[in-house]
Formats: C-alpha cells, structure tokens, sequence
C-alpha cells in the first residue's frame, strides 16, 4: 500500500462524503416540503454523531499510542544491539572478528526489513536473514566463550535481549485493531455525512463552505489514523527514526 495509493484513498473518500451530504441535503429538503414541522437534529442523530466522536477519539489515540511504541522500539533495539556488540569485547580475542562481522550484517539485513516496506516479500526475506544471523552469531558466541566460561554470564544475556527485540518489534509492526472497528468507524462517517446533510436542510440554501469543512475533517482524521497504525507504507512513516540504528551502524565499521 503506497503512500499515493494513500492519498487517493482519502480523496475518493472526502468525495464520498461530500456526494453523502448532497444526498442528506436534497432527502432532507424533500421531508421538509412534506412535514414543514420537522427540523433541526433528532435524538437518534444525536446519539450517532456522539458515536462516531468517541470512536475516532478511541481510535485516533490508540493509534497515537501504537505509533510512540513502536517508536521506542527502534531505539530499544538500537540500545540492545549496541550493547551485546560492546559485551563482545569480554570475549577472547579471536572469537571476535567473525561475531563483530556477524553483527554488522545482522544489522544491516534489520535496517533492510524495514526499508523494504511496504514491499512485505523483501521484507521478509531480509526478517529471514536476520533470523538466520541469530542462529550464526549464537553458535559462535557459545563457541567463542568456552575459553572463558564466565563471559558466558555477561554475553548470552545481551544477546538473548537483542534477539528478543526483534520478536517484539516484529509483532508490534502487525499489532492493529480488529478490521471491523476501521470498517464501522468508515461506514458510521458515511451515515452521519447523510444525517448531517439532511440537518442542514433546514436552511433554504447550501452551505457548501460547512459542507466541505466537515467532509475534509472527517476524511483526514480518518486518513491520519489509518497512516498511525502503518506508518512504514503512508506519509507518516518511522524511516527517519532508524536513523539511530544507521548511526550504530557506522560505529561498528
């Protein structure tokens, strides 16, 4: 899902609602005409247009939340790999040229799986990688350490961290709410741009300036909580955060 593909999602749906509250309009100047009584919002639109405010607040902040935690993660991540590859120093000297190499390209093949996205096929070829460094760099620690037993103590727990954060950063990137909520949230701002119209239709002329506030609004606050629950294939994206395991990186060259 590219960022354009994005985008156009957002503008088909801002029309969408913009063709909504026509609908809403027109339906509500036909009942008007009918039962001249009839005017302003009912209980029952009420009621929805509450829903649908505490369903983008649920969903705007959970979003939000997800968004900072699989922030932290990268920096979590940074400072794990970081240290297991300073614990190595605790090695004997000749185990450490393979593992420190080692290291090195198990981050390079981390920082790959995410730059790869939203490709998913690359991404996880370069997962796959990773996952097979992990077997590599723990073979050769174990080997390494039988010299000197007690670096045990101080290497396997380092590395037993680093390889744990990228389980947890892996199911963190397809940690989303259940489908059906983004659905309904979709579908209860499409009623209510009909309802909403139709409210309007007491006013003997179109407001087409309130019209479109209210269909932009709806449409990007939608739009921005579903670019919060991917932000590696949206605008939003986290690529400008990696830059920290970039920086690690180049101080393991």
């Amino acid at each position: 899902m590219s960022a354009l593909f994005v985008v156009l999602l957002a503008v088909a749906f801002f029309l969408a609602l913009l063709v909504l509250l026509e609908m809403g309009h027109r339906r509500g100047r036909r009942r008007i005409a009918a039962d001249p009584e009839r005017a302003g919002v009912t209980v029952v639109e009420g009621a929805l247009f509450t829903l649908l405010g505490l369903l983008i607040a649920f969903t705007f902040s959970g979003a939000a939340s997800r968004f900072d935690w699989r922030r932290d993660l990268v920096v979590q991540e940074a400072n794990a790999i970081g240290t297991a590859y300073l614990r190595l120093d605790l090695l004997p000297a000749p185990a450490q040229p393979a593992l420190r190499a080692k290291f090195r390209e198990y981050l390079q093949a981390r920082l790959d799986a995410y730059r790869a996205l939203p490709d998913l096929p690359a991404a996880r070829s370069a997962l796959a990688r990773a996952a097979t460094l992990q077997d590599e760099i723990w073979v050769l620690a174990i080997a390494g350490s039988r010299p000197e037993p007690g670096s045990r103590v101080v290497v396997l727990p380092a590395l037993n961290e680093m390889f744990d954060i990228m389980t947890t950063r892996t199911e963190a990137a397809r940690a989303h709410p259940p489908i059906i909520i983004l659905v309904l949230l979709i579908v209860l701002a499409l009623v209510s741009a009909v309802l909403v119209g139709e409210a309007m239709a007491a006013s003997p002329t179109r407001s087409w300036t309130h019209m479109a506030a209210f269909a932009l609004m709806i449409a990007l606050t939608i739009w921005v909580i579903i670019d919060l629950e991917y932000p590696r294939q949206g605008l939003i994206r986290l690529a400008h955060f990696d830059q920290v395991l970039v920086d690690l990186l180049e101080k393991m060259r």
